[in-house]
């Protein structure tokens, strides 16, 4: 690969790093926590693309130099175009903004992440607040794993995206540990309302009731949560529970 050619790709690549880390878009892809390692990285790309440039600037090129580089171009270029092939992924993601993981990635599995969530040491006492706010990983947790039934009876806020699978209509989130490829659902089963206008990956708060002792190892952990109040909202920026 020609110096010139590295030079562009540095550059184009720091610059696509730098574009998802400053936008927010890396949020689809990684956790929160990961943006200045990818800003740093996608600087420190483009520095070394700068230096290398500016050193070759600097040198010059003599004009048998340029003959023979002349005299190669013909030959580099009948043997290989796969460099430039690196320019696709770089392109796409300037032109290309893909979504984050949906109702697809859940349908896939068949786990409930937050089933290998068990607290070694308890829960912590919920808020006396009339409605309760907790993610669903956190909501599916206590289902499962707290004896106490802390959850009974109390009026809960879900926010979550709208699953469909085969008659049963789910409310989930995608966790990750590090970034989307490890991504793992964790979802609840909605009852108690007419779902029929709500299309996979609509995103919701849900207010409702968890049905006690609806998380068994026999449905993999899933509880039951009787929907009273539904309230569609736009998808927020991180789609993902850590």
């Amino acid at each position: 690969m020609r110096r010139e050619t590295q030079n562009i790709l540095l550059v184009l690549l720091g610059g696509a790093l730098l574009k998802l880390a400053l936008s927010g878009t890396y949020l689809r892809y990684v956790k929160e926590s990961l943006q200045p390692w990818l800003i740093g990285t996608g600087a420190v790309m483009i520095l070394l693309a700068v230096f290398s440039i500016a050193r070759d600037l600097r040198a010059g090129r003599t004009a048998e130099h340029d003959h023979e580089a002349h005299a190669h171009e013909g030959h580099e270029h009948g043997k290989s175009r796969s460099p430039w092939m690196l320019l696709l992924p770089v392109l796409a993601v300037f032109l290309i903004s893909p979504p984050a993981l949906g109702a697809d990635t859940v349908n896939r599995s068949d786990r409930n992440a937050a089933q290998e969530s068990k607290a070694s040491n308890g829960f912590a006492p919920l808020p006396s607040d009339e409605v309760v706010p907790l993610t669903i990983g956190e909501f599916v947790t206590r289902t499962a794993w707290d004896d106490s039934g802390s959850l009974n009876d109390r009026t809960v806020r879900l926010t979550g995206f709208v699953v469909r699978k085969e008659s049963n209509v789910y409310l989930a989130r995608l966790t990750i540990s590090c970034c989307a490829a490890d991504a793992a659902p964790v979802k609840t089963l909605m009852v108690g309302q007419d779902f029929a206008g709500l299309p996979d990956d609509q995103w919701i708060e849900a207010t409702g009731r968890v049905v006690p002792g609806s998380a068994t190892k026999d449905n993999a952990y899933v509880p039951t949560f009787t929907v009273s109040a539904i309230n569609p909202i736009t998808p927020p920026e991180d789609t993902y529970e850590g």
